[in-house]
């Protein structure tokens, strides 16, 4: 009897386990080790569907490269330090961070509202609740079958991690690679921290140019609040309107303040009126004409987004309220509405702000064009897949402005580790840091090498850093947080994260880390949109693994190509299922054969053979390029036709006895169920343990077949069953119904071809006569009369 779909999934995952079947051999030689550097998938909630979508195809790749006869370094980690983090514990216990509070040792959440608590508190519940959505996430991986070696499992916030992290910053530091720096920083006045080039986003928002006028000079602008940030106005050289006002001063309207008139490439003439008030700052041109003109910075805005309390007319006021109030203090005029690209941290729900602040930065290529050619080179010997994702690497590194902002202003993240001097008047001195003894630490608790917690914050003491690096700068260190030395295979990973996380890492390694990326597409909703959390559009997948079956579920995964974009297609599932089933019957139908020690000889079944063989030559081509979708295309589809046509074929015949066709179809069945494995891992095993001992996923990866038969034979053989049963299927009888007579229309080297497989043709159709009409198109056949 054959087993249920369903429970397919529990019984071999935990034999798996058991048996340590994806264990890594750390004894074995480096050129028998094939090396996953596994992206850790961000600990916060609920895994959707575009998130095992990508992992299922890592997989892939992992256990055909275990049937290869490798050992696979294959380790899982959890990225659960950041922003997303700190944002859930928030809404979920009600709570928000104040670092100012003492430590409560009786603290019980759920809040209502948002309990301020200590770091202290505050950390400890992240820890927590990721330790709770990190079991979520690890049924979720075992479900599908993920052939992970749960035993390399790692966090981010982990001491390894951290202690990784912090030396990975002090060499960095040392290099003169990391550096502090007091310049204008994108900020997210939500989450109140700094964010990088990186992890921001342009969004369409509707918005209005608003006319200024600079005396005689009109100015559009869609950000007239920052008018008393205002430091000078800017045209392009060649703008023959504005050369005569290039070194004049003008009065900014409202504030009365005087400003300069100058010149500089990038003010374009074709926007707005063809001048530009400089603001420190509004946007990130504001900040390279501040630098290149050598201007001063008027801060206005604070880290909370409200305008300073010196500001005249604004201070204390929000953005909107701001610009609200400046457009009542200015002469009537009529809004121009637009629409235009706005800069979001992609987390976030408010534009971001530009304001000066001291932060960490490490080099990337931003500001070196020597360093940056190096990370280009680099990805011109990445092997990608598909190879037009190395454009999205090389446009990322050439559209750099900066270097890497590290620091966060946030409390659950791995802390920068270093402390500052203070002098007699107890100021930091910044230009100094003390650097730590040994790894991890944290500043916030931990002393500095020659002083005690007593001096903390005291003239002639310490401070702490009280500053976290940002998530990417710990999970760029991937390889060597799972505990890999040397280069890894592969890289798996999402579009999206080119330009941080595989970026990053080629950033933080002196040599390329790996060999080959593989990039996934995403999974799109019914409205082609790119599913994800912020969006609110995801679908959980626990549901329908257990509606469809693990290996429905990665069927539909497998069957994208990489770097394609797919839609969630629960009929896709549903054909996975079909298959699935299906490799179930064909198994319990060849198995209910003896084993027959005889080589097939039967021109028919050695025809089979050789197509199969053509299979698999195809099949491992497609995985060796990383096309796991070619692979399960072309298994699949001879699949069909070993099931459809050749078992009914030769199903008499093996019936009768014989020997060739009972050997053609075990060797089959063997050779397509390893075809099968790294795509649909649970039948598979159950079918092998019917009649192999050992698991599948050890087995070797199927050679070449070695027969020498003639694949056209079985596909003339197929055409011909196939019009008989169209025949009957259209006459509404039963496949057994006797056949008078089937007429091959072709050309005598068909018919001399076709030969070879009349009796099991005769037999599997019913059929009694077989005759041949000669013709020079391609062969068809005339089925008549039905009985």
């Amino acid at each position: 009897m054959k087993p249920d779909l369903d429970s397919l999934s529990r019984k071999w995952t935990t034999h798996w386990e058991q048996e340590q079947t994806y264990r890594f051999d750390r004894d074995a030689p480096a050129d028998r080790v094939y090396a996953i550097d596994t992206p850790p998938p961000t600990a916060s909630g609920e895994l959707h569907m575009g998130s095992v979508f990508g992992y299922v195809q890592a997989d892939v790749i992992a256990r055909f490269q275990r049937m290869q006869g490798k050992t696979v370094f294959y380790p899982m980690g959890w990225d659960d330090n950041g922003l997303p983090t700190e944002r859930r514990v928030q809404r979920y216990y009600g709570v928000r961070c104040d670092p100012s509070l003492p430590y409560e040792a009786d603290l019980s959440p759920p809040m209502q509202g948002e309990k301020p608590v200590s770091r202290r508190n505050f950390t400890e519940l992240c820890h927590q609740l990721t330790e709770l959505d990190e079991k979520s996430f690890e049924e979720v991986f075992r479900t599908v079958g993920l052939s992970v070696d749960w035993s390399l499992l790692y966090t981010t916030i982990g001491d390894r991690a951290r202690a990784v992290s912090q030396q990975a910053f002090l060499d960095a530091y040392s290099r003169g690679d990391a550096y502090r720096a007091h310049a204008p920083t994108l900020w997210d006045t939500t989450f109140g921290t700094a964010v990088a080039q990186a992890e921001t986003e342009d969004r369409l928002r509707p918005s209005a140019y608003h006319t200024l006028y600079f005396g005689p000079i009109a100015v559009k602008t869609t950000r007239p609040e920052l008018l008393p940030a205002c430091v000078a106005l800017v045209a392009h050289p060649d703008d023959a309107r504005y050369q005569p006002l290039f070194g004049t001063s003008v009065a900014t309207p409202v504030f009365g303040q005087p400003v300069p008139v100058l010149s500089h490439r990038l003010a374009d003439p074709a926007k707005g009126t063809g001048i530009a008030m400089i603001c420190t700052f509004g946007d990130t041109t504001d900040v390279i004409w501040q630098r290149e003109l050598d201007l001063p910075v008027k801060p206005v805005l604070g880290f909370d987004g409200r305008f300073l309390p010196e500001v005249d007319h604004l201070g204390g006021l929000t953005v909107a309220q701001g610009r609200t109030r400046v457009l009542e203090l200015l002469p009537d005029t009529a809004p121009e509405p637009i629409e235009h690209p706005v800069k979001f941290y992609e987390r976030g729900d408010r534009p971001l702000e530009i304001i000066a602040s001291g932060q960490w930065y490490v080099r990337n290529g931003g500001r070196d064009a020597q360093l940056r050619e190096t990370l280009l080179e680099h990805g011109r010997e990445l092997s990608w897949h598909p190879p037009h994702m190395q454009v999205r690497y090389e446009h990322w590194v050439n559209g750099l402005t900066g270097d890497w902002l590290v620091s966060r202003q946030r409390y659950f993240g791995v802390p920068i580790p270093l402390w500052y001097p203070l002098s007699g008047d107890g100021e930091p001195d910044y230009a100094h840091p003390i650097l730590p003894s040994s790894l991890p630490m944290d500043p916030s608790t931990d002393s500095p090498p020659g002083f005690d917690e007593a001096q903390r914050g005291k003239p002639g003491g310490f401070i702490g850093e009280p500053d976290v690096l940002d998530t990417w700068a710990t999970s760029t260190l991937t390889p060597t947080i799972a505990g890999f030395t040397g280069q890894m295979d592969l890289r798996p990973q999402g579009p999206e994260i080119i330009r941080t996380w595989l970026f990053g890492t080629v950033v933080r390694y002196p040599e390329l880390p790996w060999k080959h990326a593989m990039i996934n597409g995403w999974i799109l909703d019914p409205n082609r949109k790119k599913m994800s959390k912020s969006v609110g559009n995801v679908v959980t997948p626990i549901a329908l693994l257990h509606e469809h079956s693990p290996d429905a579920v990665r069927y539909w995964a497998a069957a994208a190509s990489p770097g394609t974009d797919t839609a969630f297609d629960t009929g896709q599932m549903r054909v996975g299922r079909r298959l699935a089933t299906k490799i179930l019957n064909a198994a319990q139908f060849v198995l209910g054969f003896d084993a027959s020690p005889a080589e097939p000889d039967h021109p028919l079944d050695l025809a089979m053979l050789t197509a199969l063989g053509q299979t698999v030559d195809e099949a491992t081509k497609a995985l060796h390029n990383y096309d796991y979708a070619r692979a399960l295309a072309v298994t699949e589809r001879f699949f069909w036709r070993f099931c459809d046509d050749y078992l009914e074929l030769v199903k008499a015949r093996a019936y009768e006895g014989s020997p060739s066709a009972r050997a053609a179809l075990r060797h089959a069945l063997d050779v397509l169920l390893r075809l099968f494995a790294p795509m649909l891992p649970f039948v598979t095993e159950e079918a092998w343990s019917w009649f192999r001992p050992g698991s599948i996923h050890r087995a070797p990866w199927p050679a070449p077949v070695g027969a020498q038969g003639n694949p056209a034979l079985l596909a003339l053989a197929a055409d011909a069953i196939g019009a008989v049963r169209r025949a009957k299927s259209a006459a509404h009888t039963s496949m057994r119904t006797p056949l008078a007579t089937l007429t091959v229309h072709s050309d005598d080297a068909t018919w001399t071809l076709l030969q070879d497989a009349l009796p099991d043709l005769r037999n599997a159709g019913v059929i009694t006569t077989i005759t041949h009409a000669q013709s020079s198109s391609s062969p068809q056949f005339e089925t008549s009369p039905l009985s």
